[in-house]
C-alpha cells in the first residue's frame, strides 16, 4: 500500500480512536449513574479519573522509541478489549463485588491510561508524512469532531436504542478494527502474524460480546435485584426496572425503589386527596413527575377534575405505562382517560414557558438523590410554580421521609414558606417506606376536609387529623431553604439516608 492510503488510514484511525476513547468515559459515568446515584458527582469523578489518566498515558507515550506501529496496534487491541468489555465487567461487579468503586475507577484509570497513549504515537507515526504545523492541526480536529461524533451518538441513540453493554462491545470492536486495519496496510513494516492473530481472536471475542449482550445485560441485572424482573427499559434519562414476586410489583430507577403495588396505594391516597378534597372545584389539575400515572389515577377518582396535565420529562416511563399491559393495569389505564393531557418535558422548563393555572397541583418528583433532581425542589422551582395556581388553589409536594431524612423533609417544607406559601406538613405510614412525608401549599391556611372520595383503601375522614401530627422524632429542625446555587437539599438528603443506611445496611 503506498504513503498515500497508509497516511489516510491513519488519520480515520484518529477519528475512530477519539469517538471509541469518548464512548468509553461516557459509559463509565452512565453506568456509575445508574448504579451509585448523583449523576453530577460521578459524572465529575469519572471524567477527572479519565482526563488525569489520558495525561499519564501521554507522558508514558515518550518512553516508546521503538517500532511505534507495532506499539500502536498493541494498545489499540488493549483499548478494543478493555473498553469493549468495561460495561459487562461494571455491571458484573457491582452485583458480586463490595468493592465495586475499586472495580470502576482502576477500570477507567486504565483505559484512559491506553487512550492517552494513542494520539502521541499516531502524532510520531505521521511525523515524516505532514509539517509538524500541518499535522497537529489535522490530528486534533479529527480528534474534536470525533468526539462530537461521540457526544451526539451516544445519548440520542447508543443509550436508548443499543444498550449500554452492547455499545460498549461495539465501539470495543472498532478499536479492534482499527487496530486490523492498520495491522495489514503496516504489514510489510512489522511482519507479525501473531500480532493479527490477538487482533482477530479479540475481535471474535467482542463480536461475540456484541451478539449475546441481550442474554448478558439481563442476566447480570438479575443479579442486581432479588425478583425476577419482568419488564426493563432504558431511556436518555434512566434506566426503567419492573420485578415481580408472586403478587408483588416493584418498580425501580436507576437501581432505586420506587413503588411496591402492594402498598403504593397508601402513599399515592395521602399524596393527593388530602389536598384535592380541600380543594371547592378542583376542576384543573397539574401533575409533575408521577410518570407512572398512579398520582393521576388517585386524581380521577374525583368527579369534581375534568382536565389532568401530565408533565414528565422520559417518554419512555410515560409510554410504558400507558401501553404495556401490566404496568398501564398499576394505573387502572389512568394515561388512556380522555380528561389526561401528557407532555414529556423537563418540568422547570414546562413551568416558565406555559402560562395555565391549575386548581390542584401534585408535585410527584423522585427523592433529591443528586442536583439534577434538587432542582425541583428549590425556591426558584417553587416561584415558578405559584404562577400557576389558581388564587385559591392548593399544591400537594412528595416530601421524602420525615423520620429517616429529618432535615431534608423540614428544608422542603422551609423552601416553600421562603417563597411565601403556607407550607402545611403531614405523613403517613408505607410499610415499605416507612413513615413517609408531604407537604401542602397554599396561599390560605389549610382546611381540613370531612369528606373523601369512594372507594379509597387507605384514607378516611377519621384518619386525616392523625396524619397533620408529628412525634418528637419527626419535629422541625432548624435547616436552610434550598436555593439553586447551593442545593442545600441534597447534602441534607445524603447526610439523613447515609446514616440509615450505614446503621441498617440497606
Amino acid at each position: 500500500m503506498d504513503g498515500r492510503a497508509k497516511t489516510l488510514a491513519l488519520l480515520v484511525s484518529v477519528f475512530t480512536i477519539a469517538t471509541c476513547g469518548l464512548i468509553y468515559e461516557l459509559l463509565a459515568g452512565t453506568v456509575a449513574s445508574y448504579l451509585l446515584g448523583d449523576s453530577v458527582t460521578q459524572f465529575s469523578i469519572i471524567i477527572g479519573i479519565y482526563l488525569s489518566a489520558m495525561g499519564l498515558g501521554s507522558y508514558l507515550s515518550r518512553y516508546f522509541r521503538h517500532d511505534l506501529v507495532v506499539r500502536f496496534i498493541q494498545i489499540e487491541i488493549l483499548v478494543g478489549l478493555i473498553g469493549g468489555v468495561s460495561s459487562a465487567v461494571f455491571f458484573f461487579a457491582f452485583a458480586e463485588l463490595q468493592a465495586f468503586r475499586l472495580v470502576l475507577f482502576g477500570w477507567v484509570m486504565v483505559t484512559g491510561v491506553l487512550v492517552g497513549l494513542e494520539i502521541p504515537l499516531l502524532i510520531r507515526i505521521l511525523q515524516e508524512r505532514f509539517p509538524l504545523r500541518d499535522l497537529i492541526s489535522k490530528v486534533l480536529s479529527l480528534d474534536y469532531v470525533g468526539a462530537l461524533a461521540a457526544s451526539l451518538l451516544f445519548p440520542l441513540w447508543l443509550v436508548p436504542r443499543v444498550g449500554l453493554m452492547r455499545t460498549s462491545f461495539v465501539f470495543g470492536a472498532l478499536n479492534l478494527l482499527v487496530a486490523i486495519w492498520t495491522c495489514h496496510i503496516f504489514y510489510s513494516e512489522h511482519r507479525s502474524r501473531g500480532l493479527l492473530a490477538q487482533a482477530y481472536v479479540a475481535l471474535a471475542l467482542l463480536l461475540a460480546g456484541v451478539f449475546f449482550s441481550t442474554e448478558l445485560a439481563s442476566f447480570s441485572e438479575r443479579r442486581l435485584y432479588k425478583e425476577p424482573i419482568i419488564y426493563a427499559r432504558s431511556s436518555p434519562y434512566q434506566r426503567i426496572v419492573l420485578t415481580r414476586a408472586e403478587d408483588e410489583v416493584r418498580l425501580y430507577l436507576n437501581g432505586e425503589l420506587q413503588f411496591s403495588s402492594l402498598d403504593e396505594y397508601r402513599y399515592h391516597e395521602a399524596l393527593v386527596h388530602p389536598g384535592l378534597a380541600a380543594v371547592e372545584a378542583p376542576r384543573r389539575c397539574l401533575v409533575l413527575g408521577g410518570g407512572d400515572g398512579l398520582a393521576v389515577r388517585e386524581l380521577l377518582k374525583d368527579e369534581r377534575v375534568e382536565e389532568i396535565t401530565l408533565v414528565d420529562l422520559d417518554p419512555v416511563m410515560t409510554e410504558s405505562f400507558r401501553d404495556h399491559q401490566t404496568l398501564a393495569s398499576l394505573n387502572d389505564h389512568a394515561l388512556r382517560s380522555p380528561r389526561v393531557t401528557v407532555h414529556n418535558i423537563d418540568a422547570f422548563v414546562w413551568l416558565q414557558d406555559h402560562a395555565e393555572s391549575y386548581d390542584f397541583i401534585v408535585v410527584d418528583f423522585p427523592d433529591p438523590t443528586s442536583y439534577s433532581v434538587g432542582k425541583l425542589y428549590t425556591r426558584t422551582f417553587y416561584r415558578r410554580l405559584i404562577n400557576h395556581l389558581a388564587p385559591d388553589g392548593l399544591i400537594a409536594i412528595q416530601s421524602t421521609s420525615p423520620l429517616l431524612s429529618r432535615r431534608a423533609f423540614w428544608c422542603i417544607v422551609e423552601t416553600v414558606r421562603a417563597v411565601g406559601l403556607i407550607a402545611t406538613p403531614y405523613h403517613a405510614p408505607v410499610p415499605t417506606f416507612g413513615e413517609w412525608g408531604f407537604t401542602l401549599a397554599s396561599r390560605e391556611p389549610f382546611r381540613m376536609p370531612t369528606r373523601l372520595p369512594p372507594g379509597l383503601r387507605f384514607l378516611a375522614p377519621s384518619l386525616l387529623p392523625s396524619l397533620f401530627e408529628f412525634p418528637t422524632d419527626m419535629m422541625p429542625l432548624s435547616v436552610e431553604a434550598n436555593q439553586l446555587n447551593n442545593q442545600i437539599l441534597v447534602r441534607y438528603y445524603e447526610q439523613g439516608w447515609g446514616q440509615y443506611t450505614r446503621r441498617f445496611g440497606s
